[in-house]
């Protein structure tokens, strides 16, 4: 079983790490810190098909479940990260039941979906005997998670369809397109008594059929708030956003510090 399903079916909480920038150093290093699963953000990070599979050998060095956040649900880059190892996808803008059944068929082996078989790595990475031709495809549709962004109003409207869809696994929230679709700002309109009770319908809908929700954070105060709320896979921010906070944050104390050396 995906380590993330066995956090659920405990009730815990996933603790998720976000990689935008393209480098297998970077993944490496947030794949040491101890997140139970770190995201690579091929839709709007810089990240590639070729250098997301190097970030992906680097996560599998740690006990860290790698996802990927696919630019869209077209079946040929989902099935192509899918066989570079990963072992969950997130899709942007699922607003349909129809957009979350194309989803999930394209992450599925038959007779569950239409998923061409080819797990070039994905074989290696999910450590099960090859040499007798393989038993990935045995486990993989189990093991591969599929989870729909909700974001849009017609996504809330659509919900309990598309969480009726089999294969859905949870979904995931997107504050700034959710708070857009409402015409607020994209980040500080999280705040909005109206993109909050859109935040909390998505989350009691998914309660109610028993699917986990997630959401991307921009602080720990916010994620362990969401964790309170009930959501159950947070987002901790991304590697590009804790170096420009850190590099800020230092820079801005040696700053501060010079100016005191010369009025002392």
């Amino acid at each position: 079983m995906n380590r993330l399903q066995e956090i659920w079916a405990s009730g815990g909480a996933v603790v998720n790490a976000w990689c935008s920038i393209p480098s297998s150093f970077s993944a490496e290093v947030m794949a040491h810190q101890g997140f139970d699963s770190i995201t690579i953000d091929m839709q709007h990070g810089l990240i590639g098909y070729q250098v997301a599979t190097t970030m992906l050998q680097a996560i599998a060095a740690t006990p860290v479940v790698p996802l990927v956040r696919v630019p869209w649900r077209d079946p040929g880059s989902v099935m192509k990260i899918l066989d570079a190892g990963a072992m969950g996808v997130i899709c942007p803008m699922i607003n349909t039941r129809r957009d979350a059944e194309e989803l999930v068929s394209a992450c599925k082996y038959p007779p569950r979906g239409f998923r061409s078989f080819g797990p070039v790595r994905a074989k290696y990475a999910a450590g099960g005997s090859w040499k007798g031709g393989g038993d990935y495809h045995v486990t993989a549709n189990e093991d591969t998670l599929v989870i729909p962004m909700i974001e849009t109003k017609e996504a809330i409207r659509n919900l309990n369809d598309i969480l009726d869809v089999p294969g859905v696994a949870g979904i995931y929230v997107g504050p700034s397109d959710l708070s857009m679709s409402h015409g607020k700002p994209p980040r500080s309109g999280a705040r909005d008594p109206e993109v909050i009770a859109a935040r909390r319908a998505i989350l009691a809908g998914a309660q109610a059929k028993g699917i986990p929700a997630g959401i991307h954070t921009n602080s720990r105060d916010v994620a362990v708030e969401m964790v309170g709320d009930g959501f159950q896979l947070v987002t901790l921010q991304s590697d590009e956003r804790f170096l420009t906070s850190k590099a800020s944050e230092e820079l801005t104390a040696v700053r501060e510090g010079i100016e005191g050396l010369s009025r002392s």
